[in-house]
């Protein structure tokens, strides 16, 4: 059947990177499980068992595998009914002196389980440095514009001026939140290990014929052969799938906030004052020529919510578990752990290359801010009239009256707003006519916005001592370009 006649997920065919793609794909996943075979042999043999050296190598020259080696195992699962005991028949077929240790004393969580947690692993490391670049790149458009004045929203409405660093700065905020909950989430890995069927390590106790120490020994040797630092000390037949829920969650806690990034820009966009980027031929939309679509935040809000809905998977996969183990986990498991680092990495993609060609728009903005400043600027205005001498509530009756008479202009006629050319005909200001330019300055209501944002982003800010541990990778990271 051609490629085109069934189906593929558009997850896949679409938006993540190769890397991630590769990490989860059937060939490493199966191969990894040689691996693990591989290293439960060299321990067993490392401790007297009775493996042979010829074993050892025929396993370590047939680590990957092969087209022909699937085929195998596709025949051998199907008439074994078992996926896991299908590799070793296959694996077994590539390495006949193996044949008769390879799983010796494993169960089949062994390499399942154990895979997955490299999966994890890795995946995460796959995250971590993308992410730390997002955040480099937001940094610095935070940077350039820290000083440039924008409208604030509060329910929706104008409110006070931030500016345009300001705004990025919250999202930045919460992505080194999601970048602590990833790191954590990492550091709190470790191997299931070599444990049996149940956890209790009974079948490599009888193997050892009831030497504990070369029980224990075996399962640090395994530990440390697959990277990792340390193996839980309890398990069942499985690693607790607490451990999905918590790198779940936040995975799905990123995705949250990619969709509040996403929404952000999708709302200034409409406002015309910042756009994603857009190439020279993108076609915004197939019927509207003049359109620029916010294609890319709008992806990025809907692949947020997909990460969102996934990790609820683990969460019920986790509490529907029964004593040691029951097989209702796996299915689901099999597609929700890679779509959801295929979903990361596909976010990933996508906020870097958003972040890295956000374009600004500072005459659209000073309009904006125009139409709404001169009622911002009021309460200046009634402050200067009390420096002056004049009554503070005269001038703020006044200024409310002329206030709502430019108001209605607005709403009622859709003319612009008035209120300072109103001001400056009413003699009752005359007093601070000369002072009306300098009361108006955009740069004057922000705040410390742009000290806020030198003492965030800039080099013994906290942006920088979170990305420290980045420096290397970060300066060999490419530019985020998308292709699909």
């Amino acid at each position: 059947m051609d490629e085109y006649d069934i189906y593929r997920s558009p997850l896949e065919g679409r938006y993540p990177g190769e890397r991630m793609k590769k990490l989860f794909s059937p060939r490493t996943r199966a191969s990894t499980w040689r691996q693990l075979w591989l290293w439960l042999a060299e321990g067993e043999k490392e401790l007297g068992l009775p493996v042979s050296d010829q074993a050892i190598e025929q396993m370590a020259k047939n680590l990957t595998m092969t087209d022909h080696d699937f085929e195998i195992a596709a025949v051998e699962e199907k008439k074994r009914r078992h996926d896991v005991m299908a590799h070793v028949h296959a694996f077994g077929q590539a390495a006949p002196e193996a044949a008769g240790i390879i799983h010796w004393g494993a169960t089949s969580c062994y390499v399942t389980d154990n895979a997955d947690l490299i999966f994890l692993r890795d995946g995460l490391d796959i995250l971590l440095p993308s992410l730390a670049a997002a955040i480099q790149e937001l940094s610095s458009f935070a940077w350039e514009n820290k000083d440039l004045p924008c409208l604030g929203y509060t329910h929706g409405q104008p409110a006070q001026l931030t500016t345009v660093g300001k705004r990025a700065c919250l999202w930045i905020q919460d992505l080194l939140m999601d970048l602590r909950n990833l790191e954590r989430a990492r550091s709190d890995l470790r191997f299931r290990g070599v444990k049996g069927t149940v956890g209790t390590q009974a079948s490599f106790l009888q193997i050892f014929e009831g030497d504990h120490e070369k029980v224990e020994a075996l399962d640090e040797i395994v530990t440390r052969k697959a990277g990792f630092d340390s193996a839980f000390t309890i398990s069942s037949q499985t690693y607790s799938r607490k451990i999905d829920v918590d790198v779940g969650h936040a995975l799905a806690s990123f995705g949250a906030t990619c969709q509040r990034i996403g929404g952000d820009i999708r709302h200034l966009a409409t406002f015309k004052e910042i756009e994603e980027p857009f190439e020279k031929e993108q076609i915004g939309s197939s019927a509207m020529a003049y359109k620029r679509n916010p294609m890319r935040s709008e992806r990025m809000c809907s692949l947020g919510r997909q990460l969102d809905n996934l990790a609820l998977n683990p969460v019920h996969t986790y509490a529907a578990q029964w004593f040691e183990r029951s097989l209702d986990d796996s299915a689901v498991r099999r597609s929700t752990l890679p779509e959801m680092f295929l979903t990361a990495d596909a976010l990933l993609i996508l906020l870097r290359n958003i972040c890295s060609g956000l374009v600004v728009h500072p005459a659209v903005i000073q309009r904006r801010i125009d139409e709404e400043l001169p009622f911002m600027a009021t309460e200046n205005l009634i402050m200067a009239m009390v420096a002056k001498g004049h009554s503070r509530q005269h001038a703020h009756e006044r200024i409310r009256v002329l206030s709502h008479q430019a108001a209605e202009q607005v709403k009622m006629h859709g003319k612009d707003n008035d209120l300072i050319e109103r001001v400056k005909k009413d003699e009752f200001f005359a007093r601070i006519q000369v002072n009306l330019e300098q009361l108006l300055d955009a740069s004057s209501f922000v705040g410390r916005a742009p000290q806020q944002v030198e003492k965030f982003v800039g080099i013994d800010g906290e942006v920088q001592a979170a990305l420290s541990k980045y420096r290397k990778v970060l300066a060999s990271l490419e530019r985020s370009e998308i292709d699909k």
